[in-house]
């Protein structure tokens, strides 16, 4: 039997990689004007970003604890196994959650056997990692071989992103409120990365172009072996950008593939529109 994978909305995979990969998807949810959404399958990223462009503050929650009583009891009914790669545990209650009712469920069925990684990662960092894992669970590799990969690449991956407005996230308490000083001064764009879960601002750049040529640089510095590698990146309701950054990241290593996709709705109410994002690991698997 395969090695089912399980991931999260936060990881901003489209709903179609869900459907053609055979991983399970777990949505967080996207409270907007009173309406609840599950992200991914019931609302689109954009209506987020037009939602807070007219005002609305939106808010998000974790994945259901009802959800994942009835998947992970469907599993343990049918004798399933597998890996769920989640969300950091210092952005969102996701895991200790999922670690919580996994221990229920085991209560009744002991020997169902399902593994919860919380990756520290987010966004697509998170995604790059559920997908290579949904490939090899397709190359029917072992569950061992699968979990030190995903544990391995967890460890390794680099998320350097730019936001428009640091507002967003001092709002929902994801970066300090210090560091929101920087939002909307005289252009100056911050830089921010992922340090063991949490956002960590670490640079600021006046001028888009030269924040996006900071961040082609960052890569060279904190990447290894970048040309042998599927370099992703996110953005919020920001194709262009996300194309003239894919160029440049072309040009400059020569990846096997720059992945492309949106910010998803859970993960765009805290950043806001304009986000730009990069993922990559710092060290290759042997």
């Amino acid at each position: 039997m395969q090695v089912k994978i399980l991931a999260d909305s936060a990881c901003d995979l489209p709903k179609s990689f869900y459907e053609e990969n055979n991983v399970t998807l777990l949505p967080l949810k996207v409270l907007i004007n009173g309406e609840e959404y599950e992200d991914v399958k019931s609302i689109d990223p954009k209506a987020v970003y037009d939602s807070i462009r007219n005002g609305s503050v939106p808010k998000t929650s974790q994945v259901s604890p009802l959800l994942f009583e009835e998947v992970f009891t469907k599993m343990a009914e049918n004798n399933e196994y597998g890996i769920y790669i989640a969300f950091s545990s210092e952005l969102s209650g996701t895991y200790s959650t999922a670690v919580m009712i996994l221990d229920q469920v085991k209560e009744k069925y002991p020997n169902f056997n399902l593994t919860i990684v919380d990756t520290k990662c987010a966004s697509l960092g998170q995604g790059l990692i559920v997908m290579e894992a949904a490939k090899l669970a397709a190359q029917n590799a072992a569950k061992d071989e699968i979990l030190r990969d995903v544990q391995f690449r967890a460890n390794h991956m680099e998320h350097l992103f730019t936001v428009e407005d640091l507002d967003y996230l001092a709002k929902g308490g994801r970066v300090s409120k210090a560091s929101a000083f920087l939002g909307g001064l005289l252009n100056i764009k911050p830089i921010l990365n992922v340090e063991d879960g949490k956002l960590v601002p670490i640079e600021k750049i006046r001028g888009k172009k030269k924040v996006l040529r900071r961040l082609i640089e960052l890569a060279y510095e904190r990447g290894e072996n970048l040309s042998n590698q599927i370099i992703g990146i996110s953005h919020a309701d920001n194709e262009v950008t996300a194309l003239e950054v894919k160029a440049m990241l072309e040009e400059e290593f020569q990846p096997k593939e720059v992945y492309i996709s949106s910010i998803g709705s859970a993960i765009g109410a805290h950043t806001g529109a304009g986000t730009i994002s990069i993922f990559f690991l710092n060290k290759i698997p042997s």
